[in-house]
């Protein structure tokens, strides 16, 4: 019902397919410009290549308010704490929309410098530029879609989230092929063009996803009060937030790490990395999916209590990932050569991409470990530990046996794609010993809070 916050029985299937298909459209459209923009200059495409690599960051950094939200208001909302998951969720919308337009500010101000640190040559900065002042320049809109999108899933309601960004997708593809192609005497505007049409989907999407916000829960978000409202909520918010964002942080350098040391087996291993990478982050998606509605749950579960039930349901959610990560690798390493041949017809990169999707039968179900687990630890509060041993392993494992297998070896991307078998294993079965040891069911937000009550009373 409009303006009111209830709760519903949540299953698995239903958080996780709306999830599945957003970040499927994500996947599928977040290279749109790109791919329209090839059919109108190869320089365009490199000018926004590099654009986004800088846009990228800025979004990494935006997830950590949005990763503190999602765990607290659901442990909020499962403890029937409505009042105080309305407070979190407008403080997060606020530091959110600070944060982003202290970063839009920073982007207005220095693009210039940021593409020259990125060693854009000359030809490119012109079209970089305005791609980058425009799309980064409005970047706190992407920061108040994701805070908001955060909340509405938390609440329960991630078919609205989809609705969305299918909307959002939409405008923008029409955007793109207006200002590219410039049909019925439309001005032609190339990388300007597909700024613009960027811009105005996410402007879009943000009334859209504002709407939704405040039809489902509107009575109860104090934005009225929100320089009243209990400073605990922010350090609550950057608790979670923070490590998570270093997390995200440390996965990237290291993998740009290893990147460097696949450059030094030569162009056909970099595109054979870069096309395989891909058609393995389809498999993922469902382990991502599987992850994202089981954090909801879990943090729900938690809220009310109900320790049990999350210690069993994340169980039941990584069998199921384990399950078909499994399957579909199986499915995309049977048919290597076709998904391959999308992309090239070199027969050097289709072999050894084919080599590299068979190892994926091994790779993906370690990875579906920490996808589940790690967001089930984070969603009961147990945030630490996961971070220091993702940090630990990308470092410790991943990066030292990539450059010891692949460069010093020889093994080339097979031994690098061991490395990554090795740290997603390693990793995930540690995860998995943490959740068995239950110490996360001290970490819930909502017994630390009736912990610091019950002590003032005395």
């Amino acid at each position: 019902m409009k303006g009111q916050s209830t709760t519903k029985k949540l299953t698995l299937f239903a958080l996780t397919w709306p999830i599945f298909i957003e970040l499927l459209l994500h996947m599928l459209m977040g290279n749109a410009d790109t791919l329209m923009l090839s059919q109108y200059s190869d320089n365009s495409v490199a000018a926004v290549g590099v654009a986004n690599q800088i846009f990228y960051v800025f979004i990494v950094m935006f997830g950590f308010i949005a990763a503190g939200t999602s765990v607290l208001v659901a442990q909020h909302f499962g403890a029937k704490q409505f009042k105080e998951a309305g407070e979190i969720s407008v403080v997060s919308i606020a530091a959110n929309l600070v944060f982003g337009l202290i970063l839009s500010g920073i982007v207005l101000t220095f693009s210039v410098n940021m593409l020259e640190f990125m060693d854009l040559p000359e030809e490119l900065m012109g079209e970089a530029n305005s791609y980058l002042k425009l799309v980064g320049g409005t970047a706190f809109l992407q920061a108040l879609i994701m805070t908001i999108g955060a909340i509405i899933r938390s609440y329960g309601y991630t078919k609205d989230s989809m609705y969305v960004t299918i909307g959002m997708n939409i405008i923008n593809v029409i955007g793109n092929y207006l200002f590219i192609f410039g049909p019925l005497g439309i001005p032609v505007l190339g990388v300007f063009g597909v700024a613009l049409s960027t811009t105005i989907s996410k402007f879009i999407g943000l009334i859209a996803i504002s709407y939704l916000l405040f039809r489902r829960i509107n009575q109860d978000l104090p934005f009225k009060r929100l320089f009243s409202l209990p400073i605990q909520h922010l350090k609550n918010l950057l608790g979670i937030g923070v490590p998570s964002a270093g997390e995200n942080l440390s996965y990237s350098g290291s993998q740009m790490v290893i990147t460097i040391f696949i450059t030094m087996l030569g162009t056909e291993a970099l595109t054979t990395k870069v096309y395989a990478h891909n058609l393995m982050m389809l498999i993922s998606l469902f382990s991502i999916s599987i992850a994202q509605g089981t954090q909801i749950m879990i943090g729900q579960m938690v809220g009310a209590q109900k320790l049990k039930k999350a210690y069993s349901t994340c169980l039941k959610s990584l069998y199921m990932a384990l399950v078909i990560s499994f399957l579909m690798a199986i499915i995309f390493s049977a048919f290597s050569n076709s998904l391959l041949s999308i992309f090239t017809s070199n027969q050097t990169i289709i072999t050894l991409g084919g080599t590299l999707l068979l190892y994926a039968i091994i790779l993906e179900p370690g990875r579906a470990f920490n996808l589940v687990i790690i967001s089930s630890l984070r969603a009961a509060g147990d945030v630490k530990l996961p971070v220091y041993m993702g940090i630990l392993s990308m470092w410790g494992i991943a990066v030292p046996v990539s450059y010891f297998l692949g460069i010093h070896l020889g093994f080339g991307l097979v031994g690098i794609w061991i490395a990554f078998i090795l740290d997603e294993w390693i990793r995930g079965l540690i995860m998995l010993w943490r959740w068995r040891t239950k110490a996360w069911e001290k970490k819930s937000f909502i017994r630390a809070k009736e912990k610091a009550v019950a002590v003032s009373a005395t």
